[in-house]
């Protein structure tokens, strides 16, 4: 059989054992349960509140101005209901102890302004009552004073409405722009999913790949392997494999939320893309997003599946995956902060660093309008950081995969090496 043979035979074998797993199983179904739920979220609730009748809020009126309680008791609110009544105030009070009502509102005379008002309850700490009485209020000050001034209702409209405001970018003289308001915002929302989509892949399919080879080497199937096929072209299996089933599972995930939004786009507004404000970001980003998504996923998953072939037992995985965790959480945790102050030196300077601008480099060329070359050299250091690391990792790979025993020790790394050069 050829080496191209072998090397898809370990493929298909990597991708269906995964694929055919419980747990794969199990992981993708609660994901869809998960973005079904999200999306018919209002349904859900109205589900559960179905036979419940809507709570209003009872607020007793003492209309000491014998003018605009009235007013009151004919503004629409769904949940407060002010009734008028000529009760004592201290019978009032007492039947707000008694839970009979929920306040009492007292309107007084004032020489400044229409009148004063004062809101008695039985808890003044975080009652939101107090909020919504106190815009109402508002509303019938603004309407008394009008009618008062003799103000025309459309002249008010016109004064209280906003200004027409925009905002332009200057072209630069390399004759590029900063990104529009509305690619920012579409931007910065698939920042957030690239972000989480490299954080979940790293963290799942890495430790996917080092938690293979680890078992594989447990259970002596390493030994059958390696006799059939080349412990590079295994490795470079493993991942491809791995990454196939990711790519499975994300575009499973990807459709099925697809689908929400497009069965109910008559209550979003807009199709897919609107919904999230995708439609407004320029192709160039999704280019970009799914390259570095890529080249992310390769550099990570190269560094696992070299780690994974110095440990001999399965408890040893998390131990050498740690390393990984914490590079990955650095560059999301940098990334979140550049969400915020994406031109910050902070975020220039890891957008260079290989471990980091996967995340931290989209980052930027999704928020700012920065030069094609700087993005280029990012690429062009990822690149070369991948090939170096794969060139490395196949070698530590060949011998680490040959090496049993207890847990590995950095002084490991001259007998990884050596036995690296024998099975040459």
């Amino acid at each position: 059989m050829s080496l191209m043979n072998k090397f898809w035979v370990v493929l298909s074998q990597t991708y269906m054992t995964r694929f055919k797993s419980k747990s794969f199983k199990i992981t993708t179904a609660l994901f869809l349960v998960f973005i079904l739920a999200i999306g018919n979220i209002d349904r859900i609730i109205e589900l559960f509140n179905s036979d419940e009748e809507p709570s209003v809020t009872t607020v007793a009126v003492v209309d000491e101005t014998n003018l605009y309680g009235d007013y009151l008791s004919n503004m629409e609110s769904q949940t407060l209901q002010y009734d008028v009544t000529t009760e004592s105030v201290a019978s009032l009070n007492e039947s707000v102890l008694e839970g009979e009502i929920d306040g009492v509102l007292t309107l007084s005379n004032d020489e400044s302004q229409p009148f004063t008002a004062t809101l008695r309850l039985e808890d003044v700490l975080n009652n939101s009552i107090e909020y919504e009485v106190n815009e109402l209020l508002q509303q019938l000050k603004v309407m008394v004073m009008t009618e008062e001034s003799g103000i025309d209702g459309e002249v008010l409209k016109s004064i209280y409405s906003p200004v027409s405001f925009q905002l332009e970018a200057i072209e630069k003289a390399d004759g590029t722009t900063s990104k529009t308001e509305e690619e920012i915002s579409g931007a910065r929302g698939l920042v957030y999913v690239m972000l989480f989509l490299l954080y979940f892949a790293v963290i799942t399919y890495g430790q996917m790949i080092a938690t293979d080879i680890a078992n594989e080497k447990t259970s002596r199937v390493m030994e059958i392997l390696i006799s059939s096929s080349s412990p590079v072209s295994q490795m470079f299996a493993k991942i491809i494999g791995i990454a196939l089933l990711g790519l499975t599972q994300i575009s499973i995930l990807i459709a099925t939320g697809f689908f929400v939004i497009q069965t109910r786009a008559s209550d979003f507004e807009g199709d897919f893309f609107e919904v999230f404000g995708f439609s407004d970001i320029d192709v160039s980003v999704y280019v970009y997003a799914l390259v570095f998504f890529l080249l992310g996923y390769l550099l990570y998953a190269t560094l696992s599946a070299m780690l994974g072939s110095l440990v001999s037992r399965m408890e040893d995985v998390g131990q050498l995956m740690f390393p990984v965790i914490i590079l990955i959480v650095i560059a999301f945790m940098v990334s979140m902060f550049g969400l915020e102050s994406p031109e910050s030196t902070l975020v220039t300077v890891m957008s260079y660093i290989p471990f980091f601008s996967p995340l931290v480099m989209f980052l930027r060329v999704g928020l700012l309008g920065i030069p094609f070359y700087e993005v280029m050299l990012s690429i062009g250091i990822l690149l070369v950081t991948i090939f170096i690391l794969g060139y490395v990792g196949a070698k530590v790979y060949r011998g680490g995969v040959l090496m049993y025993g207890g847990g590995f020790k950095l002084k490991d790394l001259k007998q990884v090496m050596h036995l690296s050069k024998k099975s040459k």
